[in-house]
């Protein structure tokens, strides 16, 4: 049997079971029957997503020593992610979000369950762990995907910090998803509330380290008061590929000499959860066949990452429906 071929894109973040309640409906008061747990967490449905669409990936993580643990290994090998870089927890379980839906779909987070007292496994990411073996991931990747919810716990951000760190040392960029999410900071916090100011400042190194940064249209007018990404390039030091989703509205990016303005494709949403996800792994796809892109940007390369995302609306959780790049092309080859 032929050798696997070394991973292009590695994952690093967290891997979590997102809880959908009942359309409408709390799955924290839901019965059981009304609800549907799904694996996820963005940058394993990153990992998982680029597999399905041929690129090589890595999910660099960690997992408690439970069912959920299993399920995603399971999981993550069917799909062909290198898993050299996991680690299991002892004692802290898998991390359970709550995950509500409106009567379209569209999802917001609203807690947590299955802590035991000691918080959860992916919040005790162990920089030491990484530091032994991801080098030799980096050897032959083009990047590393990281969001900002590992900043969230101190080990887990001295992890990403670590990682960051040896893929500067190898030459490997880093994509950047921000992927704000309040409650993983602060479980009081509302859903729908912005960064505080100690938050922007733990993100801030990573914006400014990042080769490609994505952003939803929230955040962009958090975190840099704008949504244009030329804007968002301009204010920063390496001056990055920036792109700015806008749900179901429109993606606009700036790539280079590159920009432009597309909406997203119309489609009947089932769930939005992992759409984001989806697009960023498209795109890094994308870029991790035609590395100039980076430079030039391609309005082809977004309309790809826009398809990827508008497919996995059609399904429920972020995992299951992603899909292959033939899906893609067929999606693509009816809306010309």
């Amino acid at each position: 049997m032929a050798a696997a071929a070394a991973p292009q894109v590695i994952c690093l973040g967290e891997a979590l079971v997102d809880r959908l309640g009942p359309l409408g409906g709390d799955p924290l008061t839901a019965p059981a029957d009304q609800c549907d747990d799904r694996l996820g967490g963005a940058p394993a449905n990153v990992a998982c997503a680029l597999a399905r669409l041929g690129t090589p990936a890595a999910f660099v993580g960690r997992l408690g020593s439970d069912a959920i643990g299993e399920a995603f290994r399971a999981l993550l090998v069917s799909r062909g992610v290198d898993l050299s870089a996991l680690q299991r927890d002892p004692t802290r379980p898998s991390r359970i979000v709550l995950v509500r839906r409106d009567a379209g779909g569209d999802r917001s987070f609203g807690g947590f369950a299955g802590d035991r007292g000691e918080g959860f496994a992916d919040q005790a990411l162990e920089a030491a762990g990484l530091q032994a073996v991801l080098p030799a991931l980096l050897r032959e990747a083009r990047w590393l995907q990281v969001g900002t919810i590992p900043l969230a716990t101190p080990a887990s951000a001295a992890a990403l910090t670590a990682a960051v760190q040896l893929a500067a040392e190898a030459a490997v960029a880093v994509a950047l998803d921000v992927n704000w999410r309040p409650t993983f900071w602060d479980p009081a916090a509302a859903a729908d509330a912005g960064p505080p100011a100690a938050a922007v400042a733990a993100m801030r190194p990573l914006l400014e380290q990042a080769a490609l940064i994505k952003l939803a249209a929230e955040e962009a007018r958090w975190l840099f008061g704008s949504t244009d990404p030329a804007v968002i390039r301009a204010g920063l030091p390496q001056q990055p590929a920036v792109v700015v989703t806008d749900g179901g509205a429109q993606v606009a990016w700036c790539f280079g000499s590159s920009s432009g303005v597309m909406p997203a494709y119309p489609v009947d949403v089932v769930d939005s959860t992992g759409a984001g996800d989806a697009f960023l792994a498209g795109l890094l796809h994308q870029l991790s066949q035609q590395p100039q892109l980076l430079d030039g940007g391609s309005a082809e390369a977004v309309r790809f990452a826009s398809a990827c995302g508008a497919l996995v609306c059609g399904g429920a959780g972020a995992i299951d429906p992603q899909p292959t790049q033939q899906q893609v092309e067929a999606f693509l080859a009816g809306r010309l």
